[in-house]
């Protein structure tokens, strides 16, 4: 196998990594998708759990950026000052997720901490774990900003790139304006969710098809090309 289908390959395999974790990480965390109380009283009864889900998000995202980096190896030779700037707004997109996980383990640390913290009465600290779980919401849906922005470029560069189908890039593209719609949504219109269900289904159809294809098909070497 020469050197561009072994990094076509990694890149579709980190994605696909990256997006079973991240379900998996959901089944035992329970902090996406859900509303605070779910996942506080998830907290109170079963904290191992949440903190293995907590542990194999961790290890997700980091996955993400992984695929990120093969991707930006795998298109750069199409446009290299794209391929690093799609790469630069996903490493912001992580720094943002860092910050706003440790957030969320901070609701953990409240409701199961130290003896100082359980000096406060239980619904204070149950006030509290909601408080910081609520800024760990935010950051998540303005974490989809950089993580939206990153889509333009990758699905222009696969686009653009000869050895790519031409629909995983309009996919890609259109993944990017659904994702602004479902910040939007959660941050303008937080009541009406369902506008953001379709948004949540074109982009998962969009990763997983360029996963699944990057993993399965690859590329043909010969038609790697540099446009520029």
């Amino acid at each position: 196998m020469n050197s561009v289908t072994k990094i076509a390959r990694t890149a579709g395999l980190l994605y696909l990594l990256y997006i079973i974790t991240s379900v998996i990480a959901n089944l035992f965390g329970k902090f996406v998708l859900v509303e605070a109380p779910v996942t506080i009283d998830h907290i109170l009864t079963h904290a191992t759990q949440f903190r293995i889900g907590f542990v194999i998000n961790l290890f997700s995202v980091v996955l993400f950026l992984l695929a990120a980096w093969a991707l930006y190896v795998l298109l750069k030779p199409v446009n290299k000052d794209l391929a690093l700037l799609f790469l630069l707004f996903n490493v912001a997109g992580f720094a943002v997720w860092l910050f706003s996980s440790l957030c969320l383990f901070g609701s953990l640390v409240i409701l199961n901490g130290t003896e100082a913290i359980k000096a406060f009465q239980p619904d204070q600290l149950q006030a509290l774990a909601v408080f910081f779980f609520g800024l760990y919401k935010t950051g998540v849906f303005i974490t989809q900003v950089p993580f939206g922005v990153w889509l333009f470029p990758l699905g222009y560069l696969v686009l653009k790139s000869g050895f790519l189908p031409k629909i995983l890039g309009m996919l890609l593209i259109a993944d990017g304006i659904c994702q602004f719609i479902y910040v939007c949504q959660r941050l303008i219109l937080p009541d009406l969710s369902v506008i953001a269900y379709p948004c949540m289904v074109i982009s998962f159809i969009a990763e997983v098809s360029l996963a699944l294809w990057l993993s399965i098909k690859a590329i043909k070497p010969q038609l790697l090309v540099n446009p520029e």
